[in-house]
């Protein structure tokens, strides 16, 4: 299988050749149920570069393949996006059961999607069976339903290949599977779609047991309802109970009410029943609330109906209102931000465990956070530990499946050991909380946490002693090798971490990895030749562990260098960032960029000067300067100009003194630069130019640092020799440069950009097309550099662009003024 997946021939791992032949390969897939569900996995298939048969039902009247039809547009136009970019849905084919079933015959992976109703799968699947390949491997991707059960009366042979894979929405963002074995699986059959979906779906794997719900499902279950239960009793509101299960505890920003919303009212409740009917626990007194029965009935779904708990309505001007649900009226009220005083003090600290612990230091009796949180978080710690051998056999498989399942920044486990076990216990004994027999268990034998050993050992509960993490080196982590390396140099904002086999990591670990002094200045000492660094090692990537790659250029340091009109910081600040990305390029080692999330502004600069650059799937990469009225000034430029001097073969004049290859694709760059696109994927950064086709893209965020070393050393090993900095760069010249400024002059007088954006916009054309100099003349890099720098300083003395900087860092948005 290859490492990474993408629509240009990749290269693949070193040790991919020594691997032996699997008895199965996943080349081909199909899809049965065309619902929401079923066509967002077939959507993420496709992402992977696979070809993917999407079946469903033929309805009563008109075209037999509608459904599936309907639900390859709908996937077209989804948000969150459902392809890596639109050509993705080439790769899907549409049919129904009724004519196309045996195509399945071609396929070595079929998913069964359709509804949550125990007849309604098996009968399909008793039509399914005799279509299969005798190696075909036919999973189900229920929610909660006896996987056992629903495969029950499949042929023997199939039933060795007859198991779980359940994803969660929307598959393509939502790292976790689950994969649930019935006493018959084939552990081949497991394995080759728990490799397939690791390294080629982007899936944290883990395995769960055949009960109710599963892991995540029966643990996320319990939480939501209990969280209902606790909020109806305390007398807090919807918006209340959305700020404390969100960011402050590590939750994501959706909260209980936001979330449940974006899943869907109906699959909530479908979801639910099922626990409450299946999941006979000892908290059976946790029920679906009448308030939800209502909201069902009034078909007030969530978002796939415009209303559920929030409601979002565009009013006569044009704007958008938020409104949301009174859950004692069910009548909806303008939306608040409200907020809680143990929460605001709690925001400045980073850490979870940090945050948890002022949280919980309040007085329940009055202070309102620290009564919900002494509540639900002690009931949510006794239910997952009591579900330990029941839903999987570890604690570590248990929070793997909550972090990737519902993107908590920590498990339930590891959330209570930043709370203290031992000081919760003594709290949930003196309040009546039954202690679960594994808590006592874990105390009894002298352990005090869920984990020890920096994480990298856990409490093996069947055994009442501490085992190792499993740890698989193909998905280190920075910080893994921080701890099994160590640190070679850093400061404040930037770390050169040793991540083995002679190739350092540079980590940024700044406030949202803003590209500061104290980062360029490292980058600057430890690429130039001879330093130590080149010496101790033979290659570099540059990556981290949080969610964003970098914002970009540190703002603030800029704001108030302008503010003190400090022109000559500011010009040396501009050089040095210039003198770190060409650092960067033209290192005697070679440098492997791996951005992920966010990578904006500088970020994308230091991306675009690397050797190679190895980026996660969710990428969204741009040169954003113009948004606050800059340009890129770090190199972003020059670069964008050789690669589209380089797409289009070559500068070749024609009678006018034009090249139309060059004149195409400068339009594109200069549109991607003056319009500060960001791209919504790996993929689509390639078709901004940001990433090249000899770059690779790794599917799986947690094999990016294993996936960027293998290019260096994949570079390293081949002869690496550094680029030589071009004088010989043909200018497309003012003739070029006029046509861009037309079209920036026809965009303002359609009112469709302001004076300053045209301003910006201008700078932009005249260093893509060399500034006013006749086409074809010969350019330096250096030139070119020196042409950005005039541009950045000139419009940092823009008022306009003042503006727009100190709005950017109040609001988190652009202004254009």
């Amino acid at each position: 299988m290859p490492l990474v997946t993408d629509s240009v021939a990749q290269e693949a791992p070193a040790d991919q050749e020594k691997r032996p032949n699997r008895k199965f390969n996943i080349r081909r897939a199909a899809v049965l149920g065309a619902g929401t569900m079923g066509a967002r996995i077939a959507a993420h298939i496709a992402n992977a570069g696979l070809p993917v048969l999407l079946l469903d039902i033929v309805p009563e009247k008109g075209d037999r393949n509608q459904l599936a039809t309907q639900a390859l547009n709908n996937l077209r136009t989804a948000k969150p996006a459902a392809f890596a970019v639109p050509s993705v849905a080439g790769h899907i084919t549409i049919g129904n059961f009724d004519d196309d079933l045996p195509k399945l015959r071609d396929c070595d992976w079929v998913i069964e999607a359709v509804a949550e109703n125990l007849e309604i799968k098996r009968n399909l699947l008793s039509k399914v069976a005799g279509h299969l390949r005798p190696d075909a491997i036919l999973t189900t991707n229920t929610s909660g339903l006896p996987v056992a059960q629903i495969g029950a009366q499949l042929p023997e042979p199939l039933r060795r290949r007859w198991f779980g894979t359940h994803f969660f929405n929307p598959p393509r963002y939502m790292r976790l599977l689950e994969v649930i074995a019935t006493p018959e699986t084939d552990p081949a059959a497991m394995a080759a779609i728990a490799e397939f979906a690791d390294r080629q779906l982007g899936k944290t794997v883990v395995p769960a047991n055949d009960v109710a719900n599963f892991i995540a499902n029966r643990i996320g279950t319990f939480l939501m309802l209990n969280t209902f239960k606790i909020m109806q009793e305390q007398g807090l509101s919807v918006e209340e109970i959305d700020v404390l299960t969100g960011p402050a505890v590590g939750w994501p920003k959706t909260g209980t009410f936001r979330l449940a919303d974006l899943v869907g009212l109906d699959v909530l409740v479908s979801v639910a029943r099922n626990f409450s009917q299946a999941a006979t626990d000892e908290r059976s007194d946790v029920k679906l609330p009448g308030f939800l029965d209502e909201l069902i009935a009034r078909k007030w779904l969530g978002d796939k109906t415009k209303q559920g708990f929030y409601k979002k309505e565009r009013g006569p001007d044009g704007k958008e209102s938020r409104s949301v649900l009174d859950l004692q009226t069910l009548e909806y009220q303008p939306a608040s931000k409200p907020s809680f005083p143990s929460i605001e003090l709690a925001k400045g600290n980073d850490s979870v465990a940090g945050r948890l612990k002022t949280l919980l230091s309040g007085d329940p009796a009055k202070d309102r956070a620290a009564k919900f949180y002494w509540r639900a978080l002690p009931e949510l710690w006794a239910y997952a530990a009591n579900r330990i051998g029941e839903v999987t056999e570890t604690i570590v498989d248990i929070d793997r499946a909550i972090t990737s399942g519902f993107n908590w920044e920590l498990g339930p486990f590891a959330l209570w050991d930043a709370a203290g076990v031992p000081r919760t216990v003594e709290k949930m004994r003196a309040v009546g909380v039954a202690i679960p027999p594994a808590v006592e268990k874990l105390l009894a034998s002298g352990g005090d946490s869920w984990y020890r050993a920096g994480g990298t050992e856990y409490f093996d509960v069947k055994t009442a002693a501490y085992r190792p993490v499993p740890q698989n080196p193909e998905l280190a982590s920075v910080a893994s090798y921080k701890g099994s390396h160590g640190v070679f140099a850093g400061n404040s904002g930037i770390s050169l971490v040793d991540v083995g086999d002679g190739i350092g990591c540079f980590e940024f670990h700044s406030k949202m990895n803003a590209l500061g002094d104290d980062i360029v200045s490292f980058l600057l000492k430890h690429l130039r030749p001879g330093s130590d660094a080149a010496r101790n090692f033979d290659g570099f990537i540059i990556t981290s562990d949080p969610q964003n790659f970098t914002v970009g250029a540190n703002l603030m340091q800029l704001l108030l260098a302008i503010q003190d009109e400090e022109w000559d910081e500011i010009e040396l600040s501009v050089r040095q960032f210039q003198g770190m990305t060409q650092a960067i390029k033209f290192c005697e080692r070679p440098v492997v960029a791996a951005p992920f999330g966010l990578c904006l502004g500088g970020g994308t600069e230091i991306s675009l000067h690397a050797a190679l650059r190895q980026p996660h799937i969710e990428l969204y990469a741009g040169l954003v300067e113009t948004g606050v009225g800059l340009i890129p000034g770090g190199g972003g430029c020059k670069e964008m100009l050789l690669r589209a001097l380089a797409a289009a073969d070559a500068v070749r004049i024609d009678p006018r003194g034009e090249s139309v290859e060059v004149v195409e694709t400068l339009k594109n760059v200069f549109e991607t630069i003056a319009m500060a696109k960001v791209s919504t994927s790996a993929m689509e950064a390639r078709s901004l130019r940001l990433i090249e086709d000899i770059d690779s893209i790794s599917m799986n965020r947690s094999r990016l640092v294993s996936d960027a070393k293998a290019q260096a050393l994949r570079l390293t090993r081949s002869g690496y020799a550094a680029p030589v900095m071009r004088n010989d760069i043909p200018a497309p010249g003012e003739t070029i440069q006029a046509t861009l400024k037309l079209g920036v002059y026809l965009m303002r007088e359609g009112g469709y950009i302001s004076d300053h954006d045209a301003k910006v916009a201008t700078h932009v054309a005249r260093i893509l097309t060399g500034g006013d100099i006749t086409p074809g003349t010969l350019l330096s890099e250096q030139s070119l550099l020196d042409l950005e720098r005039e541009a950045f300083l000139s419009l940092c003395g823009e008022p306009k662009t003042l503006e727009r900087i100190a709005f950017t860092l109040k609001t988190g948005k652009p202004l254009r003024n």
